[in-house]
């Protein structure tokens, strides 16, 4: 199995500034297999190639697909591209006018989204033959916050995966990951939704989302 899993928003906390919306998402790609995950990697280079680098003498090259600035039309074409079977969508929506003062410090915030990873994870059928998860996530932090992430979620999971499953983790580069740059654009589709009530986008893969929900983190003087 391959899970991508990515992010949209942000753990910020000034909700004086304009800037900062309420919801922060995170979501999971899951593929049920290499083959699955094999045909998102053609569905995304062939966008990038059909879609947005297929003019003549163009000075520059798009590299990745991305949920911001990619016009509706080529998420429609992109998705298209896509298998009908063999995947699946996992999100979870943090309300962040309910978060608990201690998640946003610092060093709350790690344990927030952590938290976050983690609980979205439980929620994913893994078959009882399963022998291998690979998770994928993009490479947004340093060595010692890597080894932390890894070892609280290996830590935690293995109650949830088959008696002989592994967990294998990769932090890889967004622009050199296929499956990074799709479940960007599902999880953009969904922040979208939350903060802007925008569905456009979000209506054209609803099917495929088999887990969505919202999570609160009480407030200490609630």
């Amino acid at each position: 199995m391959y899970i991508f899993l990515d992010e949209s928003g942000d753990l910020g906390f000034d909700f004086e500034n304009t800037k900062t919306n309420r919801y922060f998402v995170i979501t999971l790609l899951v593929c049920d297999d290499k083959s699955a995950a094999d045909q998102f990697k053609i569905a995304v280079r062939r966008t990038l190639k059909n879609k947005l680098n297929n003019k003549k003498n163009k000075s520059r090259i798009i590299q990745e697909l991305k949920g911001i600035g990619t016009t509706l039309t080529i998420k429609k074409y992109f998705y298209s591209q896509l298998p009908q079977n063999g995947w699946q969508l996992y999100s979870i929506t943090l309300d962040k006018y309910r978060a608990s003062f201690h998640h946003r410090s610092k060093a709350g915030k790690k344990q927030l989204y952590n938290r976050l990873a983690h609980t979205l994870l439980e929620k994913v059928n893994f078959p009882e033959e399963l022998s291998v998860v690979h998770l994928v996530v993009d490479r947004c932090k340093n060595r010692k916050e890597i080894e932390e992430f890894n070892k609280q979620l290996i830590g935690q999971l293995e109650g949830f995966l088959p008696l002989y499953a592994r967990l294998v983790i990769n932090h890889s580069l967004s622009h050199e990951n296929p499956g990074l740059q799709a479940v960007d654009l599902f999880c953009w589709g969904i922040y979208r939704r939350e903060n802007f009530l925008e569905t456009d986008w979000f209506s054209q893969y609803q099917e495929k989302v088999a887990y969505d929900s919202r999570f609160s983190v009480l407030r200490r003087d609630e």
